[in-house]
């Protein structure tokens, strides 16, 4: 069967369950030219690809032009590979295809749609959020830049945030478990969500780095080297995405161990991470907080009637202090994909809600909207939300996301503007 673009959707499907392997693997080049000789790519798509900077971005803007080329480009994409000395990423397709061309037809069971542990059902029927979304992998769009005027009329009450890059970030994403250890699913469009945030962190000036499928030891170890990297000092900001499966409070490695949020925080806390003392530190978790799905209530008509009204005692004592002391924590803004016991929702074709919510809000308001604001703005986008499944217990199931903070200013990222110094 043809895709609207003429490639065969087998061929289509493995290219995208794979795009995040050829990605990072890809040699381009001799492979470019192959292919505008052969009449699948031309001359202005050879132009556009190497024009964007590194070879993971060429790479990934290569992969969204290729299942566009018709019903010969996965045929004479594998002849290049051969050509080019690349055949083990031949083989990488090749062994796929039988098993992904069934991918259109095969059910998925919505449990493993979530970030949860241990799903209780193995019904398979149709996806909740087959109907959600068109299209397939992430989207692309342009980060729209802030002007000079705002620029200058926020930043004084606001982070500094003029360093180029930004800061660097890092995402660390596992999608394939070993099943002999726990019965953890394979997280299908956990890849996407990669190159969603890949896309989404360089586009905003961050030098991003990406680790796959690491055991729970492994990515403490990841973790804290990231977090006592010494270009920390010389960045203006700081961000860890960590995207798996999870519990309330933890995440799971490949291996089936679990790695305490907190032990994250406390890895980029003021004492074990000084370079970023002051600075501001973002961190994304796309998992689960529980293994509940939401059915959601019918709202009743009028207005909203929720008030939190509070109060703080502090101690109004002061005392002078030779050296200025921080809180231990501090400076740091967390967005959970789901409330405390909840789980989180993802499509197999372009990601987990809370991810294309991320991306979508930051991509069209940092220009203008401090951070807080647009996870405020990504938390609107998440109520509205809800799956899809006819005849089921999930039809209109619904999540919502959350944050917290402990910010002492806004935190704008000012992007496509670097100031004067």
């Amino acid at each position: 069967m043809l895709g609207g673009s003429g490639m065969l959707k087998s061929h289509q499907e493995v290219l995208r369950r794979h795009r995040v392997s050829l990605a990072k693997q890809l040699i381009l080049g001799e492979l470019l030219q192959y292919l505008l000789a052969a009449d699948i790519l031309t001359d202005n798509m050879v132009e556009t690809v190497m024009s964007k900077v590194g070879s993971f971005s060429q790479n990934v803007e290569f992969l969204f032009l290729l299942p566009k080329r018709g019903p010969r480009a996965f045929e004479e994409f594998c002849a290049a590979l051969r050509e080019t000395k690349q055949e083990h990423l031949e083989k990488l397709l090749r062994q796929n295809i039988a098993r992904e061309s069934s991918v259109d037809t095969i059910l998925s069971c919505p449990i493993q749609e979530t970030e949860g542990v241990k799903p209780k059902r193995a019904r398979r029927h149709e996806s909740m959020e087959l109907c959600l979304d068109g299209g397939d992998g992430p989207l692309c769009p342009t980060v729209l830049s802030c002007t000079p005027e705002f620029y200058m009329k926020h930043h004084e009450q606001s982070y500094r945030m003029v360093s180029s890059p930004r800061g660097l970030a890092l995402v660390v994403s596992n999608v394939q478990f070993d099943p002999t250890t726990h019965d953890l699913d394979f997280r299908s469009g956990g890849e996407v969500d990669e190159i969603t945030l890949t896309n989404l962190f360089s586009a905003l000036d961050f030098r991003v780095k990406v680790l796959t499928n690491k055991t729970a030891e492994e990515m403490r170890a990841e973790l804290e080297q990231f977090s006592r990297l010494e270009e920390h000092r010389l960045a203006d900001a700081c961000v860890v995405a960590v995207l798996s499966h999870g519990v309330e409070g933890a995440v799971y490695g490949v291996d089936g161990k679990l790695v305490q949020l907190d032990e994250i925080f406390q890895f980029f806390d003021n004492s074990s991470c000084p370079n970023l003392q002051n600075k501001p530190k973002v961190f994304f978790i796309q998992a689960c907080r529980g293994d509940e799905t939401d059915s959601g209530v019918d709202q009743r008509d009028g207005p909203d009637q929720s008030e939190s009204p509070g109060c703080e005692q502090r101690d109004a004592r002061k005392e002078k202090d030779l050296k200025v002391r921080l809180p231990t924590q501090s400076d740091m803004i967390c967005g959970y994909a789901s409330l405390k016991g909840t789980a989180a929702l993802r499509n197999t074709k372009r990601g987990s809600w809370f991810i294309q919510a991320v991306s979508e809000v930051f991509y069209h308001n940092a220009k203008d909207k401090h951070v807080a604001d647009m996870l405020v703005k990504v938390n609107s986008l998440i109520k509205q939300r809800e799956g899809f499944a006819p005849g089921t217990e999930f039809h209109r199931c619904k999540e919502m996301s959350e944050y917290r903070s402990s910010l002492d200013k806004d935190l704008y990222l000012f992007p496509g503007y670097q100031p004067s110094l």
